[in-house]
């Protein structure tokens, strides 16, 4: 059962209080600030938990004295949007569920409408977290020959990214009537989703140069992007477990490849979490179906309209609005099946 205990957190934030009182507290400027961390990350669900008594109160009110009902509907929206919110922090309990994340996308089957369909995502991703209040910086965009993007990067900072986030990971199908086919024939499509913890550049995750395979690139980009005239984009490829990271945002290679490097070591721990929890779904007898390289999605805009989850069966038949960032649904139904031990 998934509960929500403010006493638990008012406690936990008392706490914290007492710890930035003391004296010396910043002396240990990382557990200072691990500590600030956790003490904003909870005033913050703790202000949610009283703004959603204080409109249900309000709710109450304006039923009572029997005032508009467009009224009373905009203020039960709210709640139902609060209370979503306050459910979903309950859900988030990993080690780095409450911290930012990294987004990658690899155009996958498909070859030209693949690597539209990379983009159309990343359109799709750019817009969510800016509805959510999440900052975004895109890291990497690799064009493709003709169409829309090979691969693409971005960095997703704001409260629970990355827990919000991990129920995108896997892959993503687009059917559709090709642009690109002058028969305009039906065309199957498949693009990947890679989540990752964004971790902090003095994050505990040594990485051994021999086992780097670092080439330098000219960056570039469509439209009026910044295109550099040095090999100042990085390539980082790590040999032991074939993750191949980029980065071509900065001006120098130095602050490209030292990027990178951190985008590489959040990679190396997003690794590790899913051996962990591969290992907990076998213990509990979860779903396995959807690791990495599996479909989870599919978006179907011919011969019907129709975006479903196989995961949960979660679906909604307006696909423009998913496209448009419209993916709040599908996170939630994730998230309460995880919690369930329904998936992985």
């Amino acid at each position: 059962m998934i509960t929500f205990d403010p006493d638990r957190l008012a406690a936990r934030r008392a706490e914290l209080e007492e710890a930035m009182g003391a004296l010396g507290f910043w002396d240990d400027q990382a557990g200072a600030t691990l500590i600030s961390t956790e003490h904003a990350r909870l005033t913050r669900k703790l202000e949610r938990y009283e703004r959603l008594q204080s409109e249900h109160a309000d709710a109450g009110e304006l039923l009572e004295l029997g005032e508009d009902e467009d009224e009373i509907a905009q203020l039960v929206a709210s709640l139902e949007g609060e209370l979503g919110r306050l459910q979903e922090d309950a859900l988030f309990d990993g080690q780095y569920d409450a911290g930012d994340a990294v987004l990658e996308i690899h155009a996958g089957t498909g070859g030209t409408d693949a690597q539209d369909w990379a983009e159309m995502l990343l359109r799709m991703y750019l817009r969510w977290a800016a509805d959510r209040g999440f900052h975004t910086e895109t890291i990497e965009a690799s064009p493709g020959e003709e169409a829309g993007l090979k691969s693409a990067t971005v960095t997703v900072k704001g409260e629970n990214a990355y827990g919000t986030l991990k129920a995108e990971r896997g892959v993503h199908r687009l059917v559709r009537l090709s642009p690109f086919d002058s028969a305009h024939r039906r065309h199957t499509a498949f693009a990947q989703i890679v989540i990752a913890p964004l971790l902090p550049d003095d994050a505990p995750i040594e990485i051994d140069e021999s086992d780097l395979r670092i080439d330098t690139y000219r960056s570039s980009g469509a439209g009026g992007q910044h295109v550099n005239k040095t090999d100042s984009a990085v390539r980082i490829t790590h040999l032991p477990t074939g993750i191949v990271v980029q980065c071509q945002n900065e001006r120098s290679q130095t602050s490209n490849k030292a990027t990178a490097l951190r985008i590489l070591r959040s990679r190396l721990a997003e690794v590790e979490e899913e051996k962990r929890e591969a290992e907990l779904a076998r213990e509990r007898g979860a779903a396995q179906d959807i690791g990495f390289g599996s479909q989870i999605r599919s978006y179907v805009l011919h011969p019907y309209q129709l975006v479903k989850d196989h995961r949960t069966d979660f679906e909604v038949g307006n696909i423009q609005s998913v496209l448009d960032g419209g993916l709040d649904g599908f996170v939630r139904a994730y998230l309460l099946a995880k919690a369930a031990g329904q998936v992985l």
